[in-house]
């Protein structure tokens, strides 16, 4: 089991992912296209990878542009997956 801190961290690495795609998971969740299930799995998937550290520099060296995931990214299927749903 991730302590409660990976978890956290992993959360905010997936949230910011997300945004600099221009995806609002809480939206996303609110009109359907995503379930709380798939959120949680997707934190859980981060917490498998290896890259942390090289993750979050790469999101703060993106930071104010729609950049697509590295391809080290291990939930860029799902966010491909909400980008093709998105109105």
């Amino acid at each position: 089991m991730q302590s409660p801190s990976t978890l956290k961290r992993h959360a905010a690495l997936v949230d910011d992912m997300a945004s600099l795609q221009g995806l609002d998971l809480e939206e996303q969740m609110l009109r359907g296209t995503l379930s709380f299930s798939a959120l949680e799995d997707a934190v859980l998937r981060c917490t498998g990878c290896t890259a942390p550290d090289r993750c979050a520099q790469w999101q703060a060296a993106h930071q104010g542009t729609r950049a697509a995931p590295p391809d080290y990214c291990r939930n860029a299927p799902l966010f491909a997956s909400l980008q093709a749903d998105k109105p």
